[in-house]
């Protein structure tokens, strides 16, 4: 295939400019065209299990508005994410985050009570505070007692919240488990840990894997959204390669290298040898910021979606 120059115009849709993207050569951005390819079938094939694994971090941004829209429309059927996403999803429902800077002076921040997330500004009042207050008041008013699947307290909470601009709620409406197998490692599950215990509630994961094992199973194919990479990518890899070959479908969004060995910056094809990406399936690996190249392709799926 040759190269082909993009040509813009004001009729260009997003769509349009995914489309010309793929033809275009070179570099990521035709990864990007590719990648809009993969997610427009995976997304249309109704035999497929549909699974969107993302960093903690990202909800901390405006990109938590383009992951509420993917799962307010039912693009995907499971979540697999951090506990930071949960804290961050309810810390911004119930207060807000600021505009800052990555050059900040981080030692005047501290001396403000601000926390900084890259180029996020968290006053101190809006982050573990609001966490503490909501956990609390889940265990006072439900009064559970004994193991609560992980993916049943997420539901909890998002009914709670009752917003349209969390992504826990989306959830809970459209009954998308949320699996976070790492949820002590942040504010939620320090609170689930402290409070709950003293009331004998913990969070009983085993239940979540029951549940997912018997999602992949039944499926008749699986495909993946990858973004970023850590415990939430893995968790769902690893569980695609049962019930099958692995994904049948895998976008990777990813800024990390392969070079030091790291799942963040794996490609597809290193999880083609663990069974956990099919050797048939159609994927591609964009590197790249998330916060870039998400709105795009989200965009671009919504629009071919209503066109």
């Amino acid at each position: 295939m040759l190269v082909e120059d993009l040509r813009l115009g004001k009729e260009v849709s997003a769509v349009g400019l995914l489309r010309m993207m793929s033809r275009m050569g070179g570099f990521m951005g035709m990864h990007v065209g590719h990648a809009f390819e993969v997610l427009s079938e995976m997304v249309r094939d109704e035999s497929c299990l549909r699974g969107l694994s993302f960093t903690g971090n990202l909800v901390a941004t405006g990109l938590r508005g383009v992951l509420v829209e993917l799962l307010r429309r039912r693009l995907f059927d499971l979540v697999v994410t951090t506990c930071g996403a949960l804290d961050h999803d309810i810390a911004r429902t119930r207060s807000f985050y600021r505009q800052g800077s990555f050059d900040a002076d981080d030692w005047q921040l501290a001396e403000r009570n601000i926390h900084r997330l890259g180029s996020v500004f968290i006053d101190q009042d809006s982050y573990g505070v609001v966490v503490e207050k909501e956990v609390k008041s889940l265990l006072d008013e439900l009064g559970l007692e004994g193991g609560v699947a992980g993916h049943r307290l997420c539901w909890m909470l998002g009914e709670r919240l009752g917003s349209e601009s969390s992504i826990l709620y989306w959830c809970w409406r459209n009954k998308i488990p949320v699996f976070v197998p790492g949820i002590v490692d942040g504010a939620v599950g320090y609170q689930l840990w402290l409070q709950g215990g003293k009331r004998g509630v913990y969070v009983d994961l085993v239940a979540d894997m029951n549940l997912l094992d018997e999602m992949m199973w039944k499926a008749g194919r699986k495909g993946g959204l990858l973004v970023g990479g850590g415990i939430s990518k893995h968790h769902l890899l690893w569980w695609s390669q049962f019930g099958g070959e692995g994904l049948d479908y895998a976008v990777y969004i990813s800024a990390a290298d392969e070079y030091d060995g790291s799942l963040s910056g794996a490609r597809p094809r290193e999880a083609v040898s663990w069974h956990k990406v099919s050797p048939k399936s159609r994927h591609v690996f964009v590197k790249g910021d998330a916060t870039v190249v998400l709105p795009l392709l989200a965009l671009g799926l919504v629009q071919s979606l209503e066109g």
